[in-house]
């Protein structure tokens, strides 16, 4: 097995913590796996695995061996790519990362009609809400939110949101409007968590930010769930306000303090190499911004 080889084991490994998974994934014999890994060790002369009875992880000297080989094979994918012509025409593997929401209600009907019009290309996706490092993972495109922290990654704006407080008619008939931030303090919170955290809504007032520490009725560690209940009038919820648009303009959920919004956040698709990138990242980012920037969530004046 070449080095190159070897490092694609580890990187499987990696992966699936699992030495017999990672030989499924691979396709070789778990053996093939466990010499692959010893010899890498030899070579380097550290532990690049801890081994246990629940099975393996990576050690500290593995992790960012693994970081390298990543960025590595990518580099030599990137050389193969521009020699069999990937650069001229839409084809092979693309990975993308996106927010959970975003990718679910706005992001996947552009990515089938993406599929249908390159049917040479496949997709891999990942919807979480975490913040992804293309370099690191080797991805080719991900949906930012918020300030861009890498200032070599090549980036088009596809509108804005921002945090929104919402409630459902009923539960405001019932309860009241609050008149100003401070005011949640008598309401039900519903809270999630992959919001943040700490139970703590942030809004401008009198031209300063201001910060409200609450006590939730119920939370949640997803904005689906807390929408849901948001909508069968448990409370009041906050969320971005691309995630309710569809609620809001139907009137199953109204916006409350408006008047205290926090300022616009920007929504970015970015990805690393600019021009030099393949033809599948170059056409999936200019079919993609076009349909984004054409999405009233993202664009209120629309």
């Amino acid at each position: 097995m070449d080095r190159q080889q070897e490092m694609q084991v580890l990187l499987a490994v990696q992966n699936d913590l699992s030495l017999a998974a990672a030989a499924r994934r691979l396709a070789v014999s778990a053996p093939t796996v466990s010499r692959a890994i010893d010899a890498l060790e030899r070579r380097l002369g550290v532990a690049l695995l801890k081994r246990s009875t629940r099975g393996v992880s990576l050690t500290a000297a593995g992790e960012r061996f693994a970081v390298d080989c990543r960025r590595i094979l990518g580099e030599v994918h990137e050389a193969e790519a521009a020699a069999s012509g990937l650069h001229l025409e839409a084809r092979g593997l693309l990975t993308l990362a996106t927010p959970l929401l975003f990718g679910q209600q706005l992001l996947m009907p552009i990515l089938l009609d993406y599929l249908e019009a390159y049917p040479q290309v496949q997709i891999i996706g990942d919807f979480s809400d975490r913040r992804p490092n293309l370099h690191e993972e080797g991805l080719d495109v991900a949906v930012l939110v918020g300030d861009l922290p890498d200032s070599s990654l090549f980036a088009r704006n596809v509108g804005s949101i921002h945090p929104i407080v919402c409630a459902s008619p009923g539960y405001l008939a019932q309860h009241g409007q609050p008149l100003d931030p401070q005011a949640l303090s008598g309401h039900h919170i519903i809270h999630s968590s992959a919001d943040s955290r700490v139970p703590e809504w942030c809004f401008q007032q009198q031209g300063q930010s201001v910060s409200v520490t609450l006590r939730p009725r119920l939370s949640c560690t997803s904005h689906q769930a807390a929408i849901a209940a948001c909508c069968r009038g448990a409370g009041l919820t906050r969320c971005m306000s691309y995630q309710v648009h569809r609620q809001l303009q139907s009137g199953q959920l109204q916006a409350v303090l408006g008047d205290y919004q926090t300022a616009a956040i920007p929504v970015h698709l970015v990805y690393r190499e600019g021009r030099k990138a393949a033809a599948k990242v170059r056409s999936f980012v200019d079919f993609s911004v076009a349909r984004l920037r054409a999405e009233p969530s993202l664009n209120p004046e629309l």
